[in-house]
């Protein structure tokens, strides 16, 4: 017989408080245009995206994190020195070491949290929610702190006429604590690493330091290929995702999907026929695709705007590089 006492978390957990930060500077299509031969009307109906947002030098990953973080934990009504861990998704954090989860921890005053990084890109924000669930149910934390933060700006070519217009930068945080009743579903979450090439880095760091390459790497992508994935495997992930907490479409008051693609975002609503008083986050237009930050910042404006209210029941669901996604159901903060 296990001589380990058992787990003394709370019994559930849930989102208590939400916030986000968008830089200053809005860039909308016309500049993108100065470099790529297309139009304003192409790139509206392709992606629906009119602007986005492009941090200045002040506007770092660890700086949008913590101003992010700030909001989300007033939001909660709890003290930064109440967090035990930090979790950060990103892909545009160019030190390898250490991670910036710790920068921000102390940033922020969280004491001595555990502090992390991971890299799950598009996705990510629901690998840290469903991460963070499990730390504060098994006991290792009472509140964590998940963020999701890109500054894509720094890895989109603007000459590739495929992907210069889609990526923008911006932080989401929330703060994850206990519940005494149910407020996060069960995740559906998996990988297809046999479509890793559809979404991916052009070259590896070292050849641009070796200079195998002059070109800074950036992402690209093979756009029918992820949209066709998209719209036809996450509309079922997402159901499953609605199977797995009990609910139907019905019992939906938002849905928040990943903000890559207007055309994905109308597609999936068809496909899961989800019924008119459903609110849908539709932020892609003028935020661009964030990556690890659009369910929380998409999640952020909702309440801000009061086309969705704490206690609402929401479908989140993240895709991306790997491929990778998520999807659970939550009760809005």
């Amino acid at each position: 017989m296990s001589k380990i006492k058992p787990a003394k978390g709370a019994p559930y957990a849930r989102i208590l408080g939400v916030g986000g930060y968008r830089p200053t500077r809005v860039v909308p299509n016309e500049v993108i245009l100065e470099t790529i031969d297309s139009s304003d009307e192409w790139i509206r109906s392709r992606s629906g995206i009119a602007s986005r947002h492009w941090a200045n030098a002040e506007e770092t990953v660890t700086a949008m994190s913590v101003e992010a973080s700030g909001k989300a934990i007033a939001d909660a009504g709890i003290d930064p020195g109440q967090i035990g861990a930090v979790v950060v998704s990103t892909v545009s954090h160019f030190k390898q070491t250490p991670a910036v989860a710790t920068e921000i921890a102390d940033k922020i005053g969280a004491g001595r949290p555990a502090a992390f990084d991971i890299s799950a890109g598009c996705a990510g924000f629901g690998y840290g929610l469903t991460l963070a669930k499990g730390m504060i149910v098994e006991g290792s934390a009472e509140y964590v702190l998940v963020i999701g933060v890109e500054r894509l700006s720094d890895l989109t070519d603007l000459e590739d006429r495929a992907t210069a217009f889609l990526f923008g930068d911006g932080a989401g945080a929330v703060v994850v604590g206990p519940s005494r009743e149910p407020a996060i579903g069960p995740t559906v979450w998996g990988s297809e690493g046999d479509k890793s090439e559809t979404i991916k880095q052009t070259v590896p760091w070292t050849d641009y330091r070796d200079g195998v390459v002059e070109r800074f790497p950036a992402i690209t992508q093979e756009g029918q290929a992820v949209f066709r994935w998209a719209v036809f495997e996450m509309a079922k992930v997402a159901q499953q995702a609605l199977d797995a907490a009990g609910i139907s479409p019905d019992d939906l008051d938002v849905f928040i999907p990943h903000q890559a693609n207007m055309r994905i975002i109308d597609s999936m609503v068809k496909t899961l026929k989800l019924p008119e008083h459903v609110t849908v986050a539709r932020d892609i237009e003028t935020t661009g695709n964030t990556s690890a930050a659009s369910i929380p910042l998409a999640m952020e404006r909702l309440l801000a705007t009061g086309k969705a209210k704490s206690g609402d029941t929401a479908l989140v669901i993240g895709f991306g590089a790997g491929l990778v996604y998520a999807a659970t159901v939550v009760t809005l903060p």
